[in-house]
């Protein structure tokens, strides 16, 4: 079966080798899972039973969907609409629009969260630091920290609400929209389980800076000691993020990415989305279950290094006779097991080249192909290195040479 993409809808032999050094809990007799079953399976061994209403898994490290139930039903997201608001504040840090150090003197809309919601406990006009806020926000999944860096962000909630829809259509999030900055129940505040896994992956690619606040497990302000509502940072030490949600409507929800090392060399990354859990136990042991097949079931390959030639085709019209080909960053295939044993690279060039050609240029495509001639995964093949159009002599001398090849 081909790989599954990762795109707007969440449309991305046995061995202990990933699993070592993990953690996992003692368990009573296994209950039988009554939640949504695979509707789509990468291949290879069946995932795991689990007792979310949908879900999803998918491989960061190759932007593949493993496997899913329901992946495009609509959810409420609960305070897993943080990671969309930490996305725009992430963003302003990193474009030097806010700073960590900043003072913010949050206005008279945090009184808004009641006690029975999750807060950090600020205090409407009493300073705080942009620092504060962010980890309050993400760690303690305080509602007030988020409206404070709504309004810091985006001038009022209402236009922060507005730059998050903008930037899930931009993710290609289809099945998302956002009407608060925390996740309050609301009909025109919704999301699916596939869009909170685009979102996440993309969060942790485009904000690798901002990302280790996710792992921290407690955080102190106003003498107020919380720790982080994601247990698998105890359970599981490959776990780094993400962020649990809940509320009565959207019941237990957990988004939980693990990092663990390739045969290869590096990391691979994979991405859990557990929506709709009956029990707060079960988006923990559920989630754990999920990376573990992920780990278990299916390998990761680098099919091409970035900036490494895999083609060196003939140029005309230009300084070179050659030029480099490649990609420009690492590409990754996931497959299950023993299954890229039985597959094989292909280049496809467009032909002729003409020069000139610029460092980035798509000249060609790269694709992996099965044992069966399916293409497995395919990805641009762009020029490494730039070819200036040669003088009147050479171009006139190519043209030449072109026509000849024509004929043949």
């Amino acid at each position: 079966m081909p790989a599954t993409l990762l795109a707007s809808a969440g449309t991305f032999a046995r061995t202990p080798a990933h699993t070592a050094g993990v953690k996992v809990q003692a368990q009573p007799q296994a209950e039988v899972a009554v939640g949504t079953p695979a509707d789509n399976v990468l291949g290879g061994l069946p995932p795991p039973g689990v007792n979310a209403r949908s879900w999803v898994l998918v491989d960061a490290t190759a932007n593949q969907v493993l496997a899913s139930g329901n992946a495009n039903e609509r959810v409420e997201p609960a305070s897993l609409t943080k990671l969309m608001t930490a996305y725009l504040v992430f963003e302003a840090l990193q474009s030097k629009k806010i700073t960590m150090d900043q003072i913010v003197t949050p206005s008279e809309a945090v009184r808004r969260v009641k006690n029975d919601e999750s807060r950090m406990f600020i205090e409407a006009n009493k300073p705080v630091s942009v620092h504060d806020l962010v980890y309050g926000m993400i760690i303690q999944s305080g509602n007030d920290a988020a409206i404070a860096l709504a309004e810091l962000v985006g001038g009022s909630e209402a236009n922060f609400v507005n730059m998050m829809n903008a930037e899930a259509q931009k993710l290609g999030m289809t099945h998302t929209h956002f009407a608060d900055v925390n996740g309050m129940p609301d009909p025109n505040h919704y999301t699916s389980a596939g869009d909170l896994a685009t979102l996440s992956a993309r969060l942790i690619r485009d904000y690798p800076e901002y990302y280790d606040i996710f792992s921290v497990k407690e955080f102190k302000y106003n003498n107020i000691k919380q720790p982080n509502r994601n247990r698998l940072l105890w359970i599981d030490p490959t776990v780094d993020g993400l962020k649990t949600g809940h509320t009565q409507a959207a019941g237990y929800c957990l988004i939980a990415s693990a990092k663990r090392p390739l045969a290869s060399g590096g990391n691979r990354r994979l991405v859990s989305v557990m929506m709709g859990e009956e029990k707060e136990h079960d988006r923990v042991q559920d989630s754990l279950k999920m990376l573990n097949y992920g780990y278990s079931a299916y390998d990761t390959t680098r099919i091409y290094q970035a900036n490494q030639a895999v083609a060196t085709p003939r140029v005309f019209k230009g300084t070179l006779d050659a030029v480099k080909v490649g990609v420009q960053k690492d590409q990754y295939v996931t497959l299950p097991k023993g299954a890229a044993d039985k597959a094989k690279p292909q280049v496809d060039l467009n032909s002729p080249l003409i020069a000139p050609l610029t460092v980035g240029q798509q000249v060609g495509t790269a694709k992996f192909v099965g044992a069966d001639g399916k293409v497995l995964a395919q990805v641009p093949l762009v020029a490494l290195e730039a070819v200036p159009q040669a003088g009147i002599v050479g171009r006139v001398w190519d043209s030449l040479m072109l026509m000849v090849n024509k004929k043949k």
